[in-house]
């Protein structure tokens, strides 16, 4: 039997490192790293202005760097990030590294519109 102290997932188990709270908000993204010739294309699981989970399942090793494009709606935002985090066959937490101004104005225009949104039923 498992003791009410013990982790029920192994996202439980790790210790709260985020900077930014995450949205849960599924974003089309195009990943370019020096490990593949052609573009990976994924989706967010959820996203902050500081980083997002993609839902992946090849995934990348820590430390991996990448440049990624991010499309919310029609707006494509270019960012550098690197892997942080790895779930064997189901995603990999990204860090985002560089971003300009521009977009990260345009990325927290994004998250506040989503938070402003009222839930789906």
């Amino acid at each position: 039997m498992m003791s009410p102290n013990e982790p029920q997932s192994p996202s439980e188990s790790r210790p709260q490192r985020r900077q930014y709270e995450r949205t849960k908000t599924a974003v089309e993204v195009e990943l370019h790293s020096d490990q593949h010739a052609t573009p990976l294309r994924s989706k967010t699981a959820d996203l902050s202005v500081g980083g997002c989970y993609l839902e992946m399942m090849f995934t990348l090793p820590v430390g991996t760097k990448l440049k990624l494009a991010l499309w919310l709606d029609d707006v494509k935002l270019n960012v550098d990030g690197v892997v942080v985090t790895r779930d064997v066959q189901v995603g990999n937490g990204i860090r985002f590294t560089g971003i300009s101004a521009e977009d990260s104005a345009k990325l927290q225009q994004y998250l506040v519109g989503l938070s402003d949104s009222p839930p789906a039923n």
